[in-house]
């Protein structure tokens, strides 16, 4: 009878453990939020680091997926993770990854087939590792197979990234190549232009972002 009462006792503690356990690493989970940004050069990148500095602190990790030919966009992050640290007054939790480009500037079309697999094989351990719970971009080809690595993230069931698309402020009558491309398979899609929203009723109109 003793041992009966002792098990149950032991059952009862390990239960309440797991359930407490559980709890934080719930309450943990809820109170961040990961987030995978694709950069882009020019514009695209100073458009981002301004959408990412009206995200809150619990906004981290951050991971930063840029291209490996991009030099200037991985130093923008840099400078703009180290602002906001002094800001914060906290460590930044963030990290930089690098892929190869699906399209360079006049790259032809034939051999963009070829650079945009291989762009598409380098982002599935990216975003498969990182497994973020915001996928933000705003354009670049890279974010192509970014997005569509995440979306094979949330149909596996073995993630659920959000993922956030914003059109290039540019882009006022007509949307991207990227846009067109991943305007059925993104969460969210916002533009900076009402008559955009207009035209693409799946869009969300969100005024300037600069």
């Amino acid at each position: 009878m003793l041992i009966l009462i002792v098990a149950a006792c032991v059952i009862f503690l390990a239960v309440c453990f797991a359930v407490i356990v559980t709890r934080a690493i719930y309450q943990r989970r809820k109170s961040t939020v990961s987030v995978l940004a694709v950069m882009g050069s020019g514009g695209h990148t100073k458009e981002m680091l301004s959408l990412l500095s009206g995200l809150g602190p619990h906004y981290h990790p951050r991971y930063y997926v840029i291209a490996n030919t991009d030099t200037m966009s991985q130093q923008k992050v840099e400078q703009f993770e180290k602002q906001r640290t002094s800001t914060e007054k906290n460590k930044s939790e963030y990290s930089i990854v690098l892929i190869p480009r699906s399209r360079e500037v006049a790259q032809s079309w034939t051999s963009s087939v070829l650079s945009t697999l291989i762009a598409l094989w380098k982002s599935f351990p990216v975003v498969f590792k990182s497994n973020p719970d915001l996928i933000l971009c705003n354009g670049p080809g890279t974010c192509v197979p970014i997005c569509l690595a995440g979306l094979i993230l949330k149909i596996a069931r073995l993630g659920k990234p959000r993922i956030v698309y914003v059109e290039s402020i540019c882009r006022v009558e007509t949307l991207s190549l990227s846009a067109w491309m991943l305007y059925y398979l993104v969460d969210e899609m916002l533009v900076q232009w009402p008559s955009l929203q207009n035209k693409f009723p799946r869009t969300r109109y969100i005024g300037k972002l600069v």
